[in-house]
């Protein structure tokens, strides 16, 4: 009994200091770090400006938490959205900074609309417009 409360305390230790090393993100603040400038080169994209306290999040551990959405038909693409499919930025609910694409190292098994939370490493995307502007590479989901 005793190894065991040993080993319950020192895992939770442990998990308390992996979630203190993550920043909770919350869309609002994704919202308000961006705005935009016209790219000459192309048109119908516009190039991301971030706000400093997002530059200072870039390759850091976040955790933000949406809704799951799989973009494709071989379900290799996936996004999180502050809204879910119904109402998500592709439907005209919000602007391109509602949505953000993550990368997992093995294929998820959350379907449409399930609710997560998702942390990862945080990369923002200026200029490159075959990606979203928000990204989570290594990214881990927990069903809420």
């Amino acid at each position: 009994m005793k190894t065991w409360s040993l080993f319950c305390c020192l895992m939770l230790c442990w998990l308390g200091t992996q979630v203190q090393a993550q920043t909770v993100l919350e869309w609002a603040d994704l919202q308000a770090g961006i705005s935009w400038e016209s790219n000459a080169d192309i048109p119908i994209f516009r190039q991301a400006v971030f706000a400093p306290e997002l530059l200072a999040l870039e390759g850091k551990e976040v955790i933000v938490t949406g809704y799951f959405l799989v973009l494709d038909g071989t379900q290799s693409v996936y996004l999180l959205s502050k809204n879910p499919m119904a109402s998500c930025f592709f439907c005209g609910n919000g602007g391109p900074e509602t949505i953000m694409e993550l990368e997992f190292d093995e294929k998820p098994s959350f379907i449409m609309d399930d609710l997560l939370s998702v942390s990862g490493v945080l990369r923002l995307n200026a200029d490159n417009p075959n990606h979203c502007y928000y990204r989570i590479e290594k990214a881990i989901a927990l069903s809420l």
